[in-house]
């Protein structure tokens, strides 16, 4: 059994744009980013900050939340990072992550 979880997130880039990616440790990715070893967008955009992260149970659901949030415009994804940790997200997300980003 994998007791793995695997992680979507929302970073704030330095410019204001935003960078969404996907890990196995926020933590450190986030570290990796600011490093400016991560992301190639994310490098000439430091420092970034955390802004927001979803739990899921495999890989596969992680980067379908991660494609599916990218498609989201901007207001959109502000919206999403306002939920309540408990609040249903939208029909059209593609997989419910474990838990919502709690601000």
């Amino acid at each position: 059994m994998n007791n793995q979880s695997f992680f979507t997130y929302i970073l704030a880039c330095a410019d204001g744009t935003f960078y969404t990616g996907w890990t196995t440790d926020v933590e450190k990715r986030v570290a990796i980013h600011n490093r400016g070893k991560g992301a190639k967008y994310t490098r000439t955009r430091l420092p970034v900050k955390l802004l927001g992260s979803w739990r899921f149970q495999n890989k596969s659901e992680a980067m379908k939340f991660e494609a599916w949030v990218k498609t989201l415009p901007r207001p959109a994804k502000e919206a999403l990072l306002k939920k309540p940790a408990r609040e249903p997200l939208p029909a059209s997300a593609p997989v419910l992550p474990l838990q919502l980003p709690r601000l």
